[in-house]
């Protein structure tokens, strides 16, 4: 049974190895065909076409985050309705009332979002 697991495994083995061999193909064709000619205005940081005005070491604010937390919260719901949806009459009752705790706290989020000023846009 090990044996005919391994097997069961091995397509996509092949799979990671011949990605990696064309990704290091790519990246190995790009160092030999392209010009390598740096000087400083390349080597510069580029920030929106502008000199660099602040330190990069400095705090962010809290509303960054709480716009990733946004993101996070529609892109799960999102990756987890679509296949919900289709398997919902094989399911259950059982499947739907966990992917109604799942929205549950989504809302929780989004509602902590929402107080937080994360919606209000200056």
């Amino acid at each position: 049974m090990n044996a005919n697991l391994l097997g069961e495994y091995f397509p996509i083995l092949v799979f990671m190895a011949i990605a990696a061999v064309i990704a290091c193909a790519m990246v190995g064709g790009a160092l030999i065909a392209a010009r390598q000619k740096p000087n400083p205005e390349k080597l510069s940081a580029y920030e929106c076409g502008f000199e660099p005005f602040d330190d990069t070491r400095r705090r962010f604010d809290v509303r960054f985050y709480l716009v990733a937390i946004l993101f996070i919260i529609f892109d799960l719901e999102v990756a987890f309705l679509f296949p919900w949806a289709v398997t919902l009459g094989e399911i259950g009752w059982l499947g739907f009332w966990s992917m109604m705790g799942f929205l549950g706290v989504l809302t929780v989020g989004f509602i902590y979002e929402w107080r937080k000023g994360a919606l209000d846009w200056e």
